[in-house]
């Protein structure tokens, strides 16, 4: 899980950049007059793909990076062993072959021979070692390598061969192995928190990193030496436009040709004819949750019976009505809604302000008299400060309503925005928050470990609210190492029921992806698995093309 690859929608959203300094942003790039092509044109190399975001990437070293950002930019640069397919299959990638052997209990992998990193140096099982060393080193800052941790033993077998053993089954083995591969021959003996590879990777995959402008953009280029071909467009341009509304105009205005849209736009600015000539819209329920999280730690919120009133006090629906322009559905956990894995059998609490009052009042909370606000023994006030990443224009409203909606049974909500980067290094790393907005990715396995069990919520670590309960610790381990579907079922259902009964987070909900593409891209494949399970196939017509890409000049 990460903060909310390849592209998705939900993750799009922060340095206001005027629109009249965009021009100085595009040096490489000359404008070609576009005219129709015929729809039987074969695949043509050239031009590039313009993708609004809304925050920039902390850090290209994916193993490091725990926002969105980051790693749909650098899941640009690195490949691994296994990959999901369009399908969302587990399928080989830079294996020619893997084995599950022993009941589970050994995998073997065969590597594909000639790939190369970038320098023409081979990636070979060498680099797969040091990318499992790495993740199970105690001084490596990741929060991904308890899966590397679960392999008792890994064994080079030949150049392209290796084995890994397990001492038990583990269900996550596979996915595992989905994780980037590093070059050991650049980032060994590397400070990992200051390695100058954090900003320019050394690319094995299907594009190599060109310039970063800082609050700018990122440019990359096609890699001509990656194995699966080289990519049809040219050069990819990441632009940071912190305002989804900028964001928009620029995408109308033809600088932007892939973003996000906020439920807003697709309901009310993406019907007109003129739009409609020039993008593609799609549309599907996103694999991304949105969620308010407490601070355990914090007095306010020790006690289960106070984040249990605040989601009785908190009406769902009123939320995706206006945060959401009615584009998405309420939730009741980290798992998305039609998914095998969901609970249905769990009932959401319902809109109920009386037993929210009724609940806090049990908790020591009662209304003040002559204004209502909820005070404790001592006479303090319940109030706390909600904290919503900058320019999130989405997340920003669900504040904004929560603080009236919990207002109405006495509690104060003091809204603060943070710029994306400091949001997460000052505010989340550090466990310095009462209570936060944020989403999650879902992933396909349902294992939630990492963000779940207690042994992560060291700062730093994904379980950042710090949710300890030796249940659903055990249920998490034992999940794990049970491959029964039906099992498994049993086993995340009753999490889920932990989970509901204790709120560590109030589960709002998941929204649809909105995502606009100019029309000018071919290939573009809907699927269970997105649009961007294939962008390395999408490709432009000569006579459509937009742009002659150049190298940037320019310091990074």
């Amino acid at each position: 899980m990460r903060f909310s690859g390849r592209f998705h929608s939900g993750c799009l959203c922060l340095a206001l950049i005027i629109f009249l300094a965009l021009a100085c942003l595009w040096p490489g790039l000359t404008a070609i007059s576009a005219q129709p092509a015929g729809q039987d044109a074969k695949p043509e190399y050239g031009d590039s793909l313009v993708i609004g975001m809304v925050a920039e990437p902390s850090n290209l070293l994916p193993f490091i990076a725990n926002d969105a950002p980051s790693h749909q930019v650098a899941g640009e640069f690195f490949i691994s062993l296994l990959k999901y397919d369009k399908n969302i299959e587990i399928t080989t990638y830079a294996a020619e072959s893997y084995q599950v052997l022993d009941g589970g209990l050994r995998l073997r992998f065969v590597l594909k021979k000639g790939l190369l990193w970038q320098d023409g140096v081979e990636l070979t099982v060498d680099d797969v070692e040091f990318t499992y060393r790495l993740m199970i080193d105690p001084n490596t800052p990741t929060p991904y390598g308890s899966d590397f941790k679960a392999v008792k033993e890994f064994k080079k077998i030949d150049r392209y061969t290796f084995e890994v053993f397990y001492e038990k089954p583990f269900a996550r083995s596979l996915l595992t192995w989905m994780q980037a591969i590093m070059p050991k021959h650049a980032l060994e003996g590397q400070d990992l928190r200051n390695t100058p590879l954090s900003r320019r990777p050394l690319s094995s995959g299907p594009y190599l990193m060109e310039s970063w402008k800082k609050g700018l953009l990122i440019t990359l280029k096609s890699n001509p030496s990656y194995f699966e071909g080289r990519p049809y467009i040219d050069r990819y341009y990441f632009r940071f436009v912190t305002d989804p509304t900028t964001m928009f105009l620029e995408l109308k205005a033809g600088k932007i040709d892939m973003m996000g849209l906020t439920p807003q736009q697709y309901v009310y600015q993406t019907k007109s004819e003129p739009f409609r000539k020039n993008f593609n819209v799609y549309r599907s329920l996103a694999s991304i949750y949105t969620y308010m999280g407490y601070n355990l730690k914090s007095p306010l919120f020790k006690d289960k019976l106070v984040r249990q009133a605040i989601a009785y006090a908190i009406d769902k629906n009123e939320l995706i009505d206006i945060a959401l322009f009615g584009q998405g559905v309420p939730t009741i956990g980290p798992y998305k809604p039609e998914t095998w894995i969901y609970n249905t059998n769990i009932k959401d609490r319902a809109h109920d302000p009386a037993k929210a009052l009724e609940l806090l009042a049990q908790a020591g909370w009662k209304p003040r008299a002559g204004d209502g606000v909820l005070v404790n023994s001592q006479g303090h006030p319940f109030a706390f400060t909600l904290l919503v990443d900058q320019g999130n224009e989405t997340r920003i409203k669900t504040a904004v309503i929560l603080q009236s909606q919990l207002k109405k049974v006495g509690i104060d909500v003091k809204i603060r925005t943070v710029e994306w980067a400091a949001f997460i290094s000052l505010f989340v790393d550090t466990g310095y928050f009462d209570a936060l907005i944020l989403g999650w990715t879902i992933p396909q396995d349902p294992d939630g470990f990492d963000v779940w069990h207690s042994s992560r919520s060291a700062n730093g670590g994904l379980n950042f609210v710090h949710f300890a309960n030796a249940e659903a610790d055990e249920i998490l381990v034992k999940a794990r190492g049970t491959f029964a579907e039906a099992e498994r079922k049993v086993l995340y259902d009753r999490f889920q029921e932990i989970l509901h009964e204790e709120q560590p987070y109030c589960f709002l909900y998941v929204p649809y992806s909105l995502t606009a593409l100019h029309k000018r891209f071919r290939g573009v494949e809907p699927a269970p698995a997105g649009i961007g399970h294939n962008m390395n196939e999408w490709w432009v017509p000569k006579a459509e093309q937009m742009y002659n890409a150049a190298p940037q000049k320019g310091a990074d």
